[in-house]
């Protein structure tokens, strides 16, 4: 077993991760970025195939690095993971490939320790996690009292069409990934059918230079809706547990393809989905688009989350321990907080504060 020390680790190679490996580098800082995949960007890579992101170029690229689409192109999201992979490279991060922090803990003289699922440990002063949001999927307690023979799968899971069993698709969730699943399954043959509340929608059409530019500003305007604001926190307080507004998407589209646009699925009755209405719906596969959570199971470190299991933070900041940040999470000060859009500032200030030295008491 080796054990490294560093000043700083950053745990999670995505575009959280190398947001802040760029801002280390500049200041000089001796890091090391830890990432499970087997290549940075596998996280996009793992995605369904037919993923396209809806942020502009323009917000999606790091600084210096150009990501090569044309201005008003969007990116898959294996071409995203592509490009994520180039950009470590171009910075020279020091990426630790393949790798799981297994438990991270406090050391008695204020350093991190960190257990490796290689065997080996590293120790830092300082821990930046940026794990992303999405590692544990959301799914209703009932649907385990479906009927056997119906295939169930999650979004995160989820690939492509190939994934589903033949016959009747019910995607479970009306946002933007349950409205990319069931015009793909709609597309592929399946007789397909969506539930779930009509998370609103954005007009323009963004595939368009005009509706491009529409939806920069858009994004702009969001970003701006920080928690600090009596607009942020109604906006954190209405879309709580819910979906964001559909982007690329509209309901015109599924009725187009044919999808049949139902309630809520609210619960199980003689094996078949049943509906708010009453009524159930016989299908052979059940899409759950129904969200996820981060996974901080793993962090051994009194002060940090809440007894809801939420991180316990300062615009990712942990008070309560002095050295621990956060980059990526739900709402970290903005509603794009979690977004290609928000990582960046939120990035900057983690690693403005981070470093920042203690106060020195003046001479009296």
């Amino acid at each position: 077993m080796d054990t490294t020390a560093l000043d700083t680790v950053v745990i999670g190679a995505g575009v959280a991760g190398l947001h802040t490996a760029r801002l280390l580098a500049a200041r000089g800082v001796d890091f090391e970025v830890i990432e499970a995949g087997v290549r940075v960007g596998d996280t996009w890579r793992e995605r369904y195939r037919s993923l396209r992101l809806f942020t502009p170029r323009r917000w999606a690229e790091l600084p210096g690095m150009r990501l090569d689409i044309g201005f008003f192109e969007y990116p898959t999201g294996t071409g995203f993971g592509d490009y994520l992979e180039r950009c470590a490279a171009a910075m020279g991060a020091r990426v630790r490939l393949s790798t799981r922090v297994e438990r991270l803990s406090l050391e008695p003289d204020g350093r991190f320790r960190l257990a490796l699922s290689t065997g080996d440990e590293v120790v830092a002063t300082h821990v930046v996690v940026a794990t992303g949001a999405h590692h544990r999927p959301i799914v209703p307690p009932f649907a385990g009292e479906l009927d056997p023979s119906i295939h169930q799968l999650h979004s995160l899971g989820y690939r492509g069409p190939e994934d589903l069993e033949p016959g009747s698709v019910l995607v479970v969730g009306a946002a933007n990934s349950g409205t990319d699943i069931a015009l793909e399954a709609a597309a592929s043959g399946h007789e397909t059918t969506i539930s779930g509340r009509h998370p609103g929608q954005i007009p323009p059409d963004i595939d368009t230079p005009i509706g491009n530019l529409i939806a920069g500003l858009f994004l702009r305007r969001l970003r701006a809706t920080t928690i600090d604001t009596e607009r942020g926190r109604a906006f954190l307080e209405a879309n709580r547990g819910h979906g964001v507004n559909l982007v690329r998407n509209k309901t015109r589209d599924l009725a187009k393809a044919g999808i049949a646009q139902v309630a809520r699925v609210a619960g199980v009755r003689d094996g078949m989905p049943q509906l708010e209405s009453g009524e159930t719906v016989d299908v052979a596969n059940v899409v759950w688009c129904t969200g996820s959570l981060p996974d901080f199971g793993w962090i051994d470190v009194p002060g940090v989350l809440s007894e809801d299991g939420s991180v316990a933070h300062r615009r990712g900041m942990v008070d309560a321990v002095p050295g621990l940040a956060f980059v990526g999470l739900p709402f970290q000060y903005s509603v794009m907080s979690p977004t290609l859009v928000g990582i960046r500032p939120d990035a900057e200030y983690v690693v403005e504060h981070l470093l920042a030295p203690a106060a020195v008491p003046q001479a009296a």
